[in-house]
């Protein structure tokens, strides 16, 4: 299919199912692909850094995020999209532009499903003692399977699933509070590094390598646009779902970080595998550490359930405007996107056989750091290049929030080079081989030459649907002549 011409029901088969979401799902969602982070992950940072080095370093992680969270909020207003972040670099930056955001985004909701899911092989090995590539293709196929019965089921169930994480770590808060104890936040003797001292034991080196850990109390909160398409009313309901789950994570980011390692100590807390439930132990709360143990495992399906949703949403949106071939696009008659729920699913599968979970999240951080700078950088543009644009939410302090953004997002980049150069370098080879297709090919397969156009035909797709009541093509998966 050329830009010229449009095969008329291409549209209706790739329609998704419109007011699924309120804002308080859409809370919840960013909540949950968010939440398996307060679990475990981040307390490697205190080990970098110290107490002290972690927090400067995952206070600088949260003005990032909640800094871009304003950003993408509007945008998400004003241009409600399921692409999120390549649907406002589209129009932004153009076609190149949009696709490499995109494709950003995609590497990190591709992979980070792949590193949760043998986190989840080794939780279930401690319960079950089963752990392999059964485990692994198991889950994926049951939350790939209750993703195809619809948006809405599949949210309702991601908030159980969620609310259970939620709740072991606010009962692990209120079991830490009468033990904390601030002296120990400082068990760790300062080395002669530069700049050492009780509060920052690694110096500054060290605030620099704990960046990506401090990004795990955040890491795919951006996600939250993806579902614009699905929310019942998308420029009020992105905007307070997407600032609602931040608000709530900055929460739960300083009930871990303080009382787990008051209650425990930093050094224990800085080399723990689970260290909510270790900070339960040394609480002397031996049940509860049973139970937060168990739960620990919601708050890994909690993540990997929501991302799944996420990658499948941006691979429907570059998939129906041609960047991606335009079969992953399909929607079944629930409206779900089948393909883009499949494929990436199998990928994710293959990659997560390697057993290297700290690589791939490790490779995921580095393009959801690179998505955000050309997110933030998008905001810019749009406000400068757009101002006409409606924007039924605007970003307080405009372009110096998305700037603060932009240039913490490249902090943070840097920061996981130095920590992880050869995630750094297979990240930048992957996207390297993703930006090769899109300009020695994709390029040519766009359903329209601007994100105008593109967004006209699919309101035009659904007005005639709505018009007509429904037809056989919106519930047709086969692929037309034009797709």
């Amino acid at each position: 299919m050329n830009d010229a011409t449009l095969d008329q029901d291409y549209l209706a088969k790739r329609q998704l199912k419109k007011g699924s979401a309120g804002w308080l799902l859409l809370a919840g969602l960013g909540v949950s692909y968010v939440i398996s982070g307060d679990f475990a992950g981040w307390n490697f940072g205190i080990a970098e850094a110290g107490w002290g080095g972690f927090v400067i370093a995952a206070g600088l992680m949260g003005l990032m995020y909640f800094a871009l969270v304003l950003s993408l909020a509007e945008m998400s207003a004003a241009i409600p999209a399921a692409g999120g972040g390549y649907s406002f670099a589209r129009q932004a930056m153009g076609p190149a532009g949009g696709y490499l955001t995109g494709l950003a985004v995609l590497i990190e909701y591709a992979l980070a499903p792949a590193a949760i899911v043998i986190f989840i092989g080794a939780a279930v090995e401690e319960l079950l003692g089963l752990n392999g590539p059964v485990v692994y293709a198991l889950f994926y196929a049951v939350f790939i399977g209750i993703h195809l019965t619809g948006a809405g089921e599949a949210l309702k169930v991601m908030m159980v699933i969620s609310g259970l994480a939620v709740f072991a770590i606010l009962a692990t808060a209120l079991a830490l509070f009468g033990v904390f104890d601030a002296s120990n936040l400082f068990d760790i003797a300062p080395t002669d590094a530069a700049g050492a001292s009780a509060f920052l034991p690694f110096g500054w080196a060290g605030v620099w390598a704990a960046l990506p850990f401090g990004m795990w109390l955040f890491l795919a909160v951006e996600g939250v646009p993806l579902a614009a398409e699905e929310a019942k009313n998308p420029a009020r309901d992105v905007p307070r779902g997407i600032i609602g789950a931040m608000l709530f994570l900055l929460v739960t980011a300083v009930l871990v970080v303080v009382l787990l390692a008051g209650a425990a100590g930093a050094g224990a807390i800085g080399a723990s595998g689970v260290p909510l439930v270790d900070a339960l132990k040394a609480a002397d709360h031996p049940t509860l550490a049973t139970l937060v143990n168990v739960l620990g495992l919601a708050g890994l399906v909690a993540s990997f359930f929501s991302i799944i949703y996420g990658y499948s949403r941006l691979v429907f949106a570059l998939s129906r405007a041609g960047y991606l071939p335009k079969m992953l696009s399909l929607t079944s008659r629930r409206k779900a996107p089948t393909w883009a729920l499949v494929v990436p699913g199998v990928f994710g599968f293959l990659v997560s056989l390697s057993g290297e979970g700290d690589l791939i999240l490790g490779m995921a951080v580095v393009g959801a750091t690179v998505s955000y700078a050309l997110m933030a950088l998008s905001h810019i543009l749009l406000r400068v290049k757009r101002p006409e644009l409606a924007r039924p939410y605007r970003t307080p302090g405009g372009i110096l929030t998305s700037g603060v953004a932009l240039v913490l997002s490249l902090v943070a980049l840097s920061g996981v080079y130095a920590f992880d150069p050869r995630a750094f370098l297979y990240t930048l080879g992957l996207f390297a081989l993703g930006a090769a297709y899109f300009f020695l090919y994709s390029r040519n397969t766009l359903v329209a030459k601007t994100a105008e156009e593109e967004f006209a035909l699919v309101a035009d797709a659904e007005e005639s649907l709505e018009a007509s009541g429904g037809t056989d093509a919106e519930t047709d998966t086969r692929p037309s002549p034009a797709g």
